[in-house]
């Protein structure tokens, strides 16, 4: 047999290559079986998180719609792209490793994490690894395109992510900052259109608020009119500052056991000289007040860590069990405007204002 090693031979065996594979497109509709063979090899993503928010999970398996348009992608618990194009083609794949993987839907407890405002996915990562391994808990870190798209789009997001998790017996959801907003938009509602609307699910037993924006950010309404703002916040940013009066009319007080831990000093002063009172750096304590809340607590940190602050772990562990950050003697429930505040218990050393909104 003669071997050819020389350039004439390259270029033969390239052109028949090349010719096998055009023989393939012409002879079926649609991507060729190249493209199609391709497709399968997983690709690392190109980053952008800040343009990506989830739409589905099937356990580390995510399908991620890019904001403002209908591309999709199915990636996998390293990051790695299996499928892009349409939602209905990532859902088919997906349908498809779940077959060939034997992949059945998680069951028992959940929590679904949501980050703040321009904050990464993995900013929630150490509090849920805490959770998993503390407390049982199966947790579902949720990622969204948080300056992208409006709190009431991030909403409808949630909706399809909670909607994507039908065994689990009981749900609960723990936001931080911005996530907080979220999440009090989703339980809000939306009527069915033609663009879609969601009710909130009767799973979801407890809620955690950490750091909450809870009547709105005096810090968005006054660098709301930067460019820079407007740039590195986007829609959001300006609801949670100007256009707060309107967002708040789309929120939900939570019908179910919710905590709130908000970042302070403890001294009345705060992080920050530009904010009344105590304050985490971008919060005032007293924006982070809701009325209704079953608990409440203060820690000391800064807004962008009170997320990896160790009494955290435990406040919010023990909150999503027992419901209440330290004891139920030592609850601080926020009561309703004008609501009958009943009197410390005997040696208990509460202040009865902390009780009032």
């Amino acid at each position: 047999m003669t071997r050819c090693l020389g350039p004439s031979c390259t270029l033969g065996a390239l052109a028949a290559a090349l010719a096998w594979l055009g023989g393939c497109a012409a002879a079926q509709p649609g991507p060729s079986k190249a493209a199609r063979l391709f497709s399968r090899i997983p690709a690392p993503t190109a980053g952008g998180t800040e343009f990506w928010t989830d739409q589905y999970f099937l356990h580390d398996w995510r399908i991620q719609r890019r904001a403002g348009t209908a591309e999709c992608r199915l990636l996998d618990g390293y990051e790695l792209q299996h499928e892009s194009g349409t939602y209905d083609v990532c859902l088919a794949r997906l349908e498809q490793i779940q077959r060939e993987e034997n992949l059945q839907p998680k069951q028992g407890k959940a929590v679904i994490l949501l980050h703040g405002l321009a904050a990464p996915r993995w900013s929630m990562h150490r509090l849920g690894k805490h959770l998993h391994e503390q407390g049982g808990y199966e947790i579902v870190n949720m990622q969204y395109a948080s300056t992208r798209l409006s709190v009431d789009e991030h909403a409808q997001s949630l909706a399809h992510v909670i909607a994507s998790l039908p065994a689990f017996e009981e749900i609960n959801l723990l936001g931080h900052s911005m996530g907080c907003i979220v999440v009090r938009r989703y339980l809000a509602g939306e009527p069915a259109s033609e663009n879609g609307g969601w009710q909130p699910d009767p799973r979801i037993r407890r809620i955690v608020m950490i750091a909450p924006p809870n009547h709105g950010a005096s810090t968005a309404v006054r660098l709301a009119d930067g460019s820079v703002f407007k740039t590195l916040f986007g829609k959001p940013g300006l609801q949670l500052g100007k256009e707060w009066d309107d967002l708040q009319t789309r929120l939900a007080t939570p019908r179910c056991e919710f905590g709130i831990i908000a970042g302070g000093k403890g001294n009345g002063k705060g992080y920050s000289s530009k904010l009344a009172g105590d304050d985490d750096g971008r919060l005032e304590i007293t924006t982070t007040r809701l009325a209704g809340a079953r608990d409440f607590a203060v820690v000391p940190a800064l807004h962008e860590l009170i997320g990896n602050s160790s009494t955290v772990f435990d406040y919010t562990l023990r909150f999503l069990d027992e419901g209440c950050f330290i004891s139920p003697e030592k609850m601080q429930p926020i009561y309703e405007e004008g609501a009958q505040v009943p009197e410390p218990a005997e040696g208990e050393t509460r202040p009865v204002s902390w009780w009032k909104r």
